[in-house]
């Protein structure tokens, strides 16, 4: 069985959001279409939007200075929401591959599915306040680019 399949059957097994994008029609050719409404792609805006709001408040309140930060249960939890929110993107770039689109966002969903876990991990191996505060925001920088590029307009074909 293929990572993908697998990929996909365990997540639409576990968030009915992953099974009502797959369920959607393929786009039509050279037509610009929006996913931000369709239930898998808002539950990656929310969450992404959540994510974000917390790293900002760790970052503004230097939480992660603290030596017990990273084993607190609130950093784990961050970390498990984390993986999740980067299986539901690469799940999306996988239903935009099969839906045929053409679009940079499938993309870029594979991307910052692939870049979420080394960013948090980044976090946790910044060796200073100094590289924390820019591992942090280049973890915000990332969350927010994931709501973004999923709100953008899209754009017809060139």
């Amino acid at each position: 069985m293929s990572c993908g399949l697998a990929l996909t059957i365990a997540l639409s097994m576990s968030n009915p959001a992953v099974a009502l994008a797959a369920e959607q029609p393929a786009a039509a050719p050279g037509a610009p279409v929006s996913v931000a409404g369709e239930p898998l792609f808002a539950d990656i805006i929310a969450r992404s939007a959540r994510l974000k709001a917390m790293v900002d408040g760790w970052a503004a309140a230097k939480a992660a200075d603290d030596a017990a930060f990273f084993a607190s249960q609130v950093f784990t939890g961050f970390k498990a929401q984390a993986d999740e929110l980067a299986a539901l993107d690469m799940q999306g770039h996988l239903i935009l591959k099969e839906r045929g689109t053409d679009g940079d966002l499938k993309c870029i969903l594979r991307g910052i599915s692939e870049d979420m876990p080394k960013k948090v991990a980044a976090v946790q191996a910044a060796a200073s306040p100094a590289e924390r505060a820019t591992a942090l925001s280049e973890l915000s920088y990332l969350l927010n680019d994931n709501v973004e590029v999923i709100t953008a307009p899209p754009k017809p074909a060139v």
